[in-house]
C-alpha cells in the first residue's frame, strides 16, 4: 500500500466521492407513529335486552377470553391487507407506506396485548403523518363495522383510545447510512486490491527484466574467426 500510494490514494478518493454521491442520491425517509388501545366499555361486555325477557345481550367480540387481543389482531390483519393499503393511498413498496402490528411482529405472540401500533413512512413528512391519520380513522371504521355485523349492542362496543396520537414525522437516515457504509467498504477493498494488483504487475515486470538481463549475461560470446 505504501509503495503504491499513487494507486491506493486516488482509489480511496474515488470511494469517498462515490459514497458521498450515494448518500445524497437516497432521499431521506420520514416516519410518523400512532398507538391505539382497545378497552372494554364501562358498562361491561353485556347489557340487558328486552326487559320482559330478561335476556342479556353481549358483544360477541368480548364473549370469550382474549377478546380484546383477538380484536386487535383482526384489525391488524384488515389494515395490513394490500387492498386496504391501496384504498388509503399507500402501497407495500411505494413512496408512502405504513406498517401495522399489535406490539410484536412475532406471530407466536398474537395475544400479547390489545394494542394497534401504526407506523407510516414516506419521503414527504406531511404524507407520513397523513397516512397514519387515515389508518387511525380507518381502524375506528373497521372496528365499528365488525361489531355492527355481529349485532353487538351499541352500549357494549369496544372503546378505541389513541394512547399516542399521530406524531410529527421525523427523518430516518438508516437506508442512506447503510448503503453509504456498503459503498465505503467495497471501495476500501477495491483500493487495497488495486494496490496489490499494481504491486504484482510491477514485480512481474521486474522479474521479466531481470530474467532478460541474466539471459543476456549468460549467453556465449562468439569470438571472431581469423582468416588465413
Amino acid at each position: 500500500m505504501l509503495r503504491r500510494w499513487y494507486v491506493a490514494i486516488p482509489a480511496l478518493l474515488l470511494t469517498l466521492a462515490g459514497s458521498y454521491g450515494v448518500y445524497k442520491s437516497i432521499p431521506p425517509q420520514y416516519q410518523s407513529s400512532a398507538v391505539l388501545s382497545l378497552t372494554v366499555p364501562i358498562s361491561g361486555p353485556s347489557t340487558l335486552g328486552d326487559p320482559r325477557d330478561r335476556v342479556m345481550e353481549a358483544n360477541p367480540l368480548l364473549n370469550f377470553n382474549y377478546g380484546l387481543n383477538m380484536t386487535a389482531e383482526v384489525l391488524v390483519q384488515i389494515l395490513g391487507a394490500e387492498d386496504t393499503m391501496i384504498k388509503l393511498g399507500a402501497r407495500p413498496h411505494g413512496e408512502t407506506t405504513y406498517e401495522v402490528n399489535n406490539g410484536s411482529p412475532n406471530p407466536e405472540l398474537l395475544f400479547s396485548q390489545p394494542f394497534v401500533l401504526i407506523e407510516g413512512k414516506s419521503s414527504d413528512p406531511r404524507a407520513a403523518k397523513e397516512i397514519v391519520q387515515r389508518v387511525t380513522q380507518r381502524a375506528r371504521v373497521e372496528l365499528d363495522k365488525r361489531q355492527a355485523q355481529l349485532k353487538a349492542p351499541p352500549t357494549t362496543y369496544i372503546i378505541m383510545t389513541e394512547i399516542l396520537e399521530p406524531t410529527d414525522a421525523v427523518a430516518l437516515r438508516n437506508d442512506a447510512m447503510r448503503y453509504t457504509a456498503a459503498v465505503l467498504l467495497l471501495g476500501a477493498l477495491a483500493s487495497v486490491a488495486a494496490a496489490f494488483v499494481a504491486e504484482s504487475v510491477a514485480a512481474a515486470l521486474r522479474r521479466r527484466r531481470r530474467d532478460r538481463s541474466d539471459a543476456a549475461a549468460s549467453a556465449p560470446v562468439n569470438e571472431p574467426v581469423l582468416q588465413r
